[in-house]
Parts: structure tokens; C-alpha cells; sequence
């Protein structure tokens, strides 16, 4: 089994010792603009309707207005967003918790520790390719789905799902994990699987074009879930309270304004950030997301979270033992910001 984590994690540890050995920190220092404020850089593990808060922040010159000014970086992959982290190309990155584990178990010395988390659903939905009444998780069985990368949070939550409900994701369903992340849409438009796992917008577009029907949402099945997180190196923590706190501060702005205003009101701030999306479209995800509770009050990542996150990761044999919470999370400046 710890050959079978070392080979999940390989994604980002080898590239990030690799890519260390010829780069030094950049992304470190307090860089300041000409009217004083702080750059920070943030990489995205993926631009997405599904972190509408993180958004709302942005919109709404709630950074600016902490003192920061923000680079946002997509980086398309936890293990490029760690990797961005770990050389200091980015001084904070947004993804999945589980790659901060990753690094941990793999001896990286200044290890990414996670500070405020996002989302506390999963973010993606099972699309049909009929339509399906009164759906059941046991209607996969011996079916083929167009699944998700192993090791990464949309797979592992979805496997979580199937094995609460009885269903043996190895023997019963026919899991198809070679498809690219981002590319599953097409290939089920064009006639791959049964089913499909797909994030938004893919989800709304394939009901658009009748070519699928949202018939599940993991997010809602899963139960609450520490799906994404913002974090930082351990370093970068240490010597950038003041700029780590403004950041977290201007984000629970964010929480707080998609807590207290309508999806309409959402979609309406998000909408630059989605020029591609037409507002109807984008109405009708950020509406989705927020019936099923996605996103936090706050931004404290809890630790009976944290530990729910470690038995679905050891559940998905990626995980040996469990990593200590007082070392992967701190809950300083997500508690601060609430006050």
C-alpha cells in the first residue's frame, strides 16, 4: 500500500524536487506596488463557478481593500498548483486538501499547510445519458462511467459514495479513469460510458444539448466533504502573518456575501470572471451550488473534517496512516476573520 501512495503522489513530489534543484523562492518576499500594496500570487487548481466566493472577493475589490494586490494563476492540476507552491511561483495555492497530505508523506521539509477552506460539498454531478426516475446508486452496477484521475478528490468521492452504498467501485461498476480531466464531457457526448462525473459547466452544457441528465449530485450524497482549501508553505506562514491574515480576512468577506445575497445577486458579480458563460447559464449553476449547501460560513477547516478527508483517502488505498492535523491545518487566520 505505501508503494501505491508513493506512486499517487509521485505527480507532485518528483516534479516539484525536480523543478526545485534549478529555481530558487520568488514568490516570497512582500513585493509592494506603487501605491503600497502587497503582491501576493495565487494558483487555482482550476477557474471554476464551483469557488464562487473566492470570486465574490475579487469582484468586489475586497483584496484591494485589505492592502494585496492579487495575481490569479490557473494552474490546471493539484500537482501544478503544489509544484507553483512549493518553488515559490505562487505564494498561495487553491486546491484540493488532499495534496497537501501528498506532500507531507512524501519528506517535503517545508510542507504546504492548509489555513482556510473553501467548499465542504463536492463540486460535480452525475450525468446520465437517459433520463432517470427516482434514481438509485445500485442503477451503476455493471454499468460504464466516465470517472475521474486516482488519487484526486472527484474520483475518491465518488468511490466514498459507491462503497456507502454498498457498491464495490473495483467490481460492480465499470470505472473509466483515462479520459483527461476537462475532456469526459466530450467523450461521453460522443458516445462513451453510461454515465458520466462531470463538474460545471460541463454538467448544465451536456442538459443543454439533450445530450445527458443530471441525475445525482455528489456533493449532496457525500455528505459534507473538505473538498478545497487554500494553503500555503509552512515558511510562507510563519514569516507573512500580517499579509496571510489580510487575505484570509478579505476571502470571509466573500463567504459572508454569497451567505447573504440571492444566486441572481452571485451570478451577477461572478460574471466577469465567466465572460464565456451566458447569464442564464451562470445563474442556473451558482443556484445549483448553493441549494446544496456548497460553501462554508466560514473558512475554519475543522479537524473532524480533516479526519473524515484522511479514512476517505485511506479508504481509497492512497493513504497508510493518518498525518497529523496540529501539522496540515491551521485555524489562526480563519478564526481571526470571523471576529
Amino acid at each position: 500500500m505505501r508503494r501505491l501512495f508513493l506512486r499517487k503522489a509521485a505527480a507532485v513530489c518528483c516534479a516539484v524536487l525536480m523543478v526545485m534543484t534549478v529555481m530558487t523562492g520568488c514568490g516570497n518576499d512582500d513585493s509592494k506596488t506603487q501605491d503600497g500594496k502587497t503582491e501576493v500570487v495565487l494558483n487555482e487548481v482550476a477557474h471554476s463557478i464551483f469557488y464562487a466566493p473566492m470570486y465574490v472577493a475579487i469582484e468586489e475589490g475586497y483584496f484591494e481593500e485589505a492592502g494585496i494586490e492579487l495575481t490569479l494563476v490557473t494552474g490546471f492540476g493539484a500537482d501544478k498548483t503544489m509544484t507553483a507552491v512549493l518553488t515559490g511561483e505562487a505564494d498561495i495555492g487553491f486546491m484540493g486538501s488532499e495534496s497537501t497530505v501528498y506532500t507531507y508523506v512524501g519528506g517535503t521539509a517545508d510542507y504546504v499547510v492548509n489555513f482556510a477552506q473553501l467548499t465542504q460539498r463536492a463540486g460535480n454531478f452525475l450525468v446520465s445519458r437517459k433520463p432517470v426516475e427516482n434514481f438509485t446508486w445500485n442503477m451503476l452496477v455493471g454499468k460504464d462511467v466516465l470517472g475521474g484521475r486516482a488519487g484526486g478528490m472527484p474520483q475518491m468521492v465518488f468511490e466514498y459514495i459507491l462503497t456507502k452504498n454498498g457498491i464495490d467501485p473495483a467490481k460492480d461498476v465499470k470505472i473509466d479513469q483515462s479520459i483527461d480531466f476537462g475532456s469526459t464531457a466530450a467523450a461521453f457526448s460522443g458516445g462513451q460510458g453510461d454515465f458520466t462525473v462531470e463538474f460545471e459547466p460541463h454538467a448544465t452544457a451536456l442538459e443543454q444539448k439533450g445530450e445527458g441528465y443530471v441525475v445525482a449530485s455528489l456533493g449532496e450524497d457525500s455528505g459534507y466533504v473538505p473538498y478545497t482549501s487554500f494553503s500555503a508553505k509552512k515558511s510562507y506562514l510563519e514569516n507573512h502573518k500580517d499579509v496571510v491574515q489580510a487575505f484570509t480576512n478579505a476571502l470571509q468577506k466573500g463567504m459572508d456575501y454569497v451567505q447573504g445575497h440571492t444566486p441572481e445577486e452571485i451570478a451577477k458579480v461572478i460574471a466577469p470572471q465567466f465572460p464565456e458563460t451566458d447569464m442564464e447559464t451562470l445563474t442556473t449553476i451558482v443556484n445549483r451550488y448553493y441549494q446544496q449547501d456548497t460553501w462554508k460560513a466560514d473558512l475554519i477547516f475543522q479537524e473532524d473534517a480533516f479526519t473524515l478527508l484522511q479514512n476517505i483517502l485511506k479508504d481509497s488505498g492512497v493513504l497508510k496512516d493518518n498525518v497529523p492535523y496540529k501539522d496540515l491545518v491551521t485555524t489562526e487566520f480563519a478564526e481571526k476573520a470571523v471576529k
